[in-house]
């Protein structure tokens, strides 16, 4: 596997935002979907339930990768689920 950068931005959305570095992990390594995010950037997303807010969420992870490393550039958790998947549920 790829290895992971954090960019300065996406280190202080996990903390600000209060989302788990392995949830993030597992967003990258097996992502629900991917959508592009032009021009250079990859949107991976992963849905989970989180447990503090006890509710469904999707977690958006924002990337720009190149063959030796996924560099996640932000990234964020939100409950509006169906508006970021709009395009791959039925």
């Amino acid at each position: 596997m790829k290895a992971i950068r954090w960019t300065n931005h996406a280190v202080q959305n996990l903390t600000e935002r209060e989302i788990d570095c392995l949830e993030v992990q597992h967003a990258i390594t097996d992502p629900e979907f991917i959508t592009p995010d032009p021009p250079k950037r990859v949107i991976y997303m992963w849905r989970y339930f989180d447990e503090q807010l006890h509710q469904a969420m999707l977690l958006r992870v924002v990337i720009e990768a190149d063959e030796f490393e996924f560099v996640v550039v932000t990234l964020y958790k939100t409950s509006q689920i169906h508006r970021y998947l709009k395009e791959f549920l039925p």
